[in-house]
């Protein structure tokens, strides 16, 4: 009989925001494929009896290709197992899902997705900052650092007309660049924006600027998030210093021996 295949969010990385779905799989899968970005305490979940592989990304390496991953999971579901392949935040939010869920297909294998919170909306609650708001901004987009094409920076403008709340998943450290992108869109120098660092998690950072002073922002470790808009004044503790420590408690002892 075939196996299964389950598309799980990790959410943001406090394990306290997963799903019980998604508590339960990790419990009971054979294997589990993750994403490099996925929270250790997370990991530390998974059902000692289970295959653990990372399949993502460190440093900007790929340590496997898309193609290599999708033919692993139908592999392993033709011969069985019923395997978790879990991604950071949500699985259809920059998660690549879609090219799993097309390889999944043309194998016939069954498969499910479960969704997570993705690292906008953890960031959003662990900072305080609503996405959206009735008298400043009705539009929320997400988008990402990583896009170059052509028709990138005409949409970026159509946003800064629209007041939206902008998004951007993956920024990289081209933080002067980005400046310039939004400057060239159109929104304000003035418009507030911070740089969230590993939300959610013990090790979080948080860096309020403003677009003016986006390129002198210190270089948080990944992953990170840039959200841009007006609602970033509504910060909890946007007139804190520059960045701030948010504890979400520590690995037990058995569980970092576990993953190390």
């Amino acid at each position: 009989m075939k196996g299964k295949v389950y598309l799980v969010g990790a959410g943001p990385g406090d394990p306290d925001l997963l799903t019980i779905k998604a508590l339960r799989l990790l419990q009971t899968a054979d294997v589990v494929l993750h994403d490099d970005l996925v929270a250790p305490r997370i990991l530390a979940l998974i059902a000692p009896t289970a295959r653990i592989q990372n399949v993502g990304k460190r440093c900007g390496e790929k340590m496997m290709r898309q193609e290599e991953i999708n033919f692993l999971l139908v592999a392993l579901a033709e011969s069985g197992r019923q395997v978790v392949r879990l991604k950071s935040g949500d699985p259809m939010i920059f998660g690549r899902a879609g090219e799993e869920m097309e390889a999944l297909r043309r194998a016939n294998i069954s498969y499910e997705i479960v969704p997570g919170i993705t690292s906008a909306l953890g960031a959003s609650a662990a900072t305080g900052i609503p996405l959206t708001h009735r008298q400043i901004s009705s539009t929320l987009v997400l988008t990402t650092g990583h896009r170059a094409d052509k028709n990138a920076d005409a949409e970026w403008s159509r946003f800064a007309a629209d007041n939206s709340t902008l998004v951007v998943y993956m920024p990289g450290h081209d933080y002067g660049g980005m400046a310039g992108r939004l400057k060239n869109s159109g929104i304000p120098i003035e418009t507030a924006c911070v740089i969230v660092s590993r939300a959610t998690t013990p090790d979080q950072q948080v860096h309020y600027t403003n677009i003016a002073n986006l390129a002198d922002a210190p270089k948080l470790a990944v992953p990170t998030l840039l959200i841009v808009g007006e609602v970033v004044k509504f910060a909890r503790d946007a007139e804190q210093p520059e960045r701030t420590l948010l504890g979400f408690g520590s690995l037990d002892p058995g569980q970092e021996e576990r993953l190390a």
